[in-house]
């Protein structure tokens, strides 16, 4: 992109501002700010104008979730149907792990985080090692992707080489990276990072089937013969990963996507619940759950909204590629956001400076006719690490090994 193309494309979005420094810059710092410029979808800051317009729910009703009694019952059918799937090389894994460990104190990949207490365990390590269950029993190879940002891609590459893939096939990994888009402040004027750089972020959970489009990972799944793909998020050590019964279940009942659950530990708890919307499978964030909703009551007397998702879905290939081709709706969220000030200084604020804008894999449901909300055993299959100590901290992580038997 040349500097006039770069200038027009700004002026049209009102964002001339970003070439404030351009005359300060080398020439290959320069080239860095006109690819980032040309890559960068500045449409989307638009929204921030009609902000409150955006994903409007429709009409929420109840969806029914396969409970840990008929998983049991069907245990040996579903694992069976699973695992000749898995070895027909038809499934594969997505891993989300773009984010960086912030919350914990950490500038690095937040997979890199050491949880070990008597020797070094690393998230990437126990996630590995849940996947490594299952390439044993179905002696299979399963192809892995990971999906990095701009952020932490060189980080993780590196780390996964320096730890041998932690005894993983890696000729069965490949990295890709997210999309970022750009932060603004409320009035959609996006930030700068650095003099040569626009503030961008990952654009969120939902935008990981277009990156691999973008990086040409979906030809590699063709190729692969894969139908199946179990993304999930990279900060949940316990949970099980292309695990048999789970896809046997989301084939058998021929759902397009499958959804992991776990029943509530209260009405209020702060996780997405699975839902209709409109007559069409969906997800409820916590903070839109009305008093009415999280105390409506099923046909059995139970809650009727109880069932958490805990971001470990199982999509149908083929109908992912039906979803990209439309547009996503966006989210835009209030964040802080390091950036530079009038002065050109960098500066980490302390409060919300603006919004990031994202896309997100709930929406990517409820362009599905049909989903699995499939229960799982909490303690056994549930331990996230959102902060250092507290509910879903590194600490509560650890005490959920433990219980289950795994050494730190």
């Amino acid at each position: 992109m040349t500097y006039q193309e770069a200038y027009e494309k700004l002026e049209k979005y009102g964002q001339l501002h970003v070439l404030k420094y351009y005359e300060e810059l080398t020439a290959e710092e320069k080239d860095e700010l006109l690819a980032q410029i040309e890559d960068m979808d500045l449409a989307l800051v638009e929204a921030c104008k009609h902000k409150s317009e955006l994903n409007k729910k429709g009409k929420i009703t109840p969806l029914s979730a396969m409970q840990l009694k008929e998983i049991e019952a069907r245990k040996e059918e579903f694992t069976a149907v699973g695992m000749d799937a898995i070895k027909a090389g038809k499934v594969g894994a997505v891993l989300l792990a773009g984010g960086m460990g912030t919350r914990l104190g950490s500038d690095a990949p937040k997979g890199v985080y050491n949880i070990g207490l008597t020797k070094d365990v690393f998230i990437f390590q126990r996630l590995i090692e849940n996947l490594m269950d299952v390439v044993r029993a179905a002696d299979t190879w399963i192809h892995l992707f990971v999906m990095t940002s701009d952020k932490n891609h060189e980080a993780t590459t590196s780390f996964f080489k320096e730890k041998n893939y932690f005894g993983y096939n890696p000729e069965y990994v490949t990295f890709f990276m997210q999309d970022m888009a750009p932060a603004t402040d409320y009035d959609g004027k996006v930030y700068m990072e650095a003099k040569n750089k626009i503030s961008s972020s990952p654009n969120g959970n939902g935008g990981w089937f277009s990156s691999m489009m973008k990086w040409g990972i979906v030809d590699k799944i063709h190729e692969a013969g894969i139908e199946w793909l179990n993304v999930f998020a990279v900060d949940n050590v316990l949970q099980r990963i292309a695990d048999p019964c789970f896809v046997g279940a989301t084939i058998v009942t021929e759902s397009e996507v499958g959804a992991k659950v776990v029943r509530k530990n209260a009405p209020d708890e702060k996780v997405g619940v699975m839902c209709l919307e409109d007559g069409r499978p969906s997800i409820v964030e916590y903070y839109e759950l009305t008093e009415e909703l999280m105390n409506a009551k099923d046909e059995n007397g139970d809650p009727a909204y109880n069932f958490g998702v805990i971001l470990n879905y199982l999509f149908k290939e083929s109908v992912l590629e039906d979803i990209v081709a439309k547009k996503l709706p966006l989210h835009i969220v209030e964040k802080k956001i390091p950036c530079l000030n009038e002065a050109g200084e960098f500066i980490k604020p302390e409060e919300p400076n603006g919004y990031k804008y994202e896309q997100l894999v709930l929406d990517m449901i409820h362009e599905l006719n049909s989903c699995l909300p499939y229960e799982v055993v909490r303690n056994h299959e549930f331990a996230p690490i959102k902060n250092k100590t507290g509910v879903d901290s590194v600490e509560s992580a650890q005490a959920l090994c433990k219980e289950n038997g795994i050494v730190l």
